[in-house]
């Protein structure tokens, strides 16, 4: 894993995607954008754009479980979204367990004074931001 510097992560949706890139050197992501979905299918360009941009070494995937850690329909739907950037681009995948990033995301927003402004405002990039923070935080080695 220590070859991994620079890493986007998405949090998957069937109407949006969360898209947040992240550096191993800080262990620390930020928000990038929200992709629109249609039925859980992207717009592949713009994802192709994103990669050619940031060239990532590595993507991760939330995975949505059930909060007793059980695969839900919205976790195996998050899998095939894993499987088809891997099968396009041809870039290591990982998945990271998202539980309850959305929720920490919805609240952060609240602290920031910004209530009840979603649909202004999504949470789906920060949740992708707490998502790959999480997964850079157990997957690469502290750097110090």
């Amino acid at each position: 894993m220590s070859a991994v510097r620079l890493v986007l992560g998405f949090d998957y949706g069937t109407r949006q995607i969360g898209v947040a890139v992240g550096q191993a050197i800080t262990g620390q992501a930020r928000e990038l954008c929200t992709l629109k979905a249609r039925d859980g299918i992207p717009n592949w360009d713009q994802i192709e754009a994103l990669l050619r941009e940031w060239q990532p070494d590595a993507l991760v995937i939330g995975l949505p479980l059930n909060m007793d850690g059980t695969p839900s329909e919205m976790s195996a739907r998050a899998e095939t979204f894993a499987r088809r950037l891997h099968g396009r681009f041809k870039l290591p995948v990982h998945t990271q367990d998202e539980r309850l990033t959305t929720f920490e995301a919805k609240g952060q927003r609240m602290q920031q004074g910004q209530y009840g402004g979603y649909r202004d405002r999504p949470v789906d990039a920060l949740a992708a931001v707490l998502m790959l923070e999480s997964w850079l935080a157990e997957h690469v080695p502290a750097q110090i």
